[in-house]
């Protein structure tokens, strides 16, 4: 399989790792849209949102888990989002399940 992230997940292209375990790793977005952006990724490539499901739904909860103590360690307590584009028309350019930590700012839409 050709899939970056998981190719970032198995070491083979480095990535700044804000978070990582058994299952899951935490990175720092290439191109910020906040602050502070970090991608979530379950470590076993799941496609999107639409492939979770009873047998691997688990790492869902677990990686809002790591996005609350990401968010903790930030000092986002003003606030965060926590965002999983799906498909093509959805903004999905990697296709592995990733949540994005978003923070640091105002999320507030619209702005203002």
């Amino acid at each position: 399989m050709d899939c970056v992230f998981c190719k970032i997940a198995n070491g083979e292209i480095p990535s700044k790792k804000a978070y990582e375990d058994d299952r899951v790793l935490a990175f720092y977005d290439l191109d910020p849209q906040a602050p502070v952006h970090i991608l979530i990724i379950p470590k076993n490539h799941i496609q999107s949102v639409e492939d979770i499901t009873e047998e691997n739904s688990g790492i869902v909860g677990h990686i809002f888990e790591v996005a609350a103590k990401l968010a903790k360690e930030n000092n986002l307590e003003n606030g965060f989002r926590v965002v999983s584009n799906v498909g093509k028309d959805g903004g999905q350019s990697v296709p592995h399940l990733h949540f994005h930590l978003l923070g640091g700012r105002s999320m507030k839409w619209p702005p203002g």
